[in-house]
């Protein structure tokens, strides 16, 4: 069995240091679960080329097999472990995101759907789903979506630079983007998007970025931008509450769209499942509200277009 399930990650993500990560061993265990499985076959199953692997034909002949057995055998003890009782919905999304913005909407769903009990799993990095670990991920898309895998778009959020008033002069918005330059900058080296890719798409090619202060996490680099230590990235959800108190501000108007899209990812043959399908059209409708009542939701309100150099306050 373990075997099987190490055949399969290594398969999927073309990755024995991937797999290991997935499934919590060491990268030597992957391979040696691999090398039995050749082993008891005669047959290889991966092409090694260094840190590289490619499936053999009869690798690629034995992939989708054993994806399937071992899909229907997961699937087969949750019916069973399920029989007669409802499981906690189990959902996976990233720290940031669940600190700053979605755990404080949960209670709401909670009161629109009292029987389902959330449990809430937060990463740092971007992984796909955690699949022996929740049921639904509210992630980045990722650049590759298994087959037994469905995805449910959620949004776009907006992309752009926040600070602590006192880093500028809090009353005025700085003239341009590239003004930006002048301050430190502080770079998150877990997300996708970065400050080169930020000014690249609005425009600005080629801009030398200034040595910036590096972190691997969103929510550290908020807490050093509350402490007046620089200038990060982030994007709509996790800031409506320091903007609109002015704890933070945004020292430009520009913003893009965040790289990649958010959404919802799931097994696919629990497309229909109750819970699956009440969380997603629930924080749907809280999304479409918040856009239709921006004040309300605590958005942060701006009188003048986008552009002006002055903030309403």
């Amino acid at each position: 069995m373990k075997t099987l399930q190490g055949f399969e990650a290594a398969a999927r993500l073309l990755s024995f240091r991937q797999a290991a990560t997935e499934l919590n061993l060491s990268h030597q265990a992957i391979s040696n679960q691999v090398l039995m499985l050749e082993n008891s076959l005669g047959q290889r199953l991966f092409l090694r080329e260094g840190r590289q692997v490619q499936l053999t034909t009869f690798g690629r002949r034995l992939y989708p097999v054993v994806r399937e057995a071992l899909d229907n055998l997961v699937h087969c003890c949750e019916q069973i472990r399920n029989e007669g009782h409802e499981q906690p919905l189990r959902i996976h999304t990233y720290l940031t995101l669940s600190l700053r913005w979605l755990s404080s909407r949960l209670p709401h769903f909670r009161q629109r759907y009292p029987g389902i009990d959330v449990q809430l799993f937060s990463t740092i990095h971007e992984f796909g789903l955690d699949e022996g670990n929740a049921d639904l991920g509210l992630l980045l898309r990722p650049d590759f979506i298994p087959t037994h895998l469905s995805w449910t778009p959620l949004s776009r959020f907006n992309l752009y630079p926040v600070c602590h008033p006192d880093l500028i002069d809090g009353a005025v918005r700085l003239p341009d983007p590239l003004a930006l330059l002048e301050y430190p900058l502080i770079r998150i080296s877990s997300e996708q998007w970065q400050w080169q890719d930020w000014f690249s798409a609005l425009g600005y090619k080629n801009v030398h970025i200034p040595q910036p202060l590096t972190v691997n996490s969103t929510a550290v680099a908020l807490e050093m931008a509350l402490n007046g230590e620089g200038i990060t990235l982030t994007y709509d959800p996790v800031v409506d509450k320091e903007l609109t108190e002015r704890r933070l501000i945004r020292p430009v108007a520009d913003c893009v769209d965040s790289i990649g899209h958010w959404g919802f990812i799931y097994r696919r043959d629990r497309e229909q499942d109750r819970q699956i399908r009440s969380f997603i059209t629930w924080l749907q409708a809280d999304m479409a509200w918040q856009s239709s009542n921006p004040a309300v939701a605590g958005a942060e309100n701006f009188s003048a277009a986008a552009g002006s150099d002055s903030f309403s306050l």
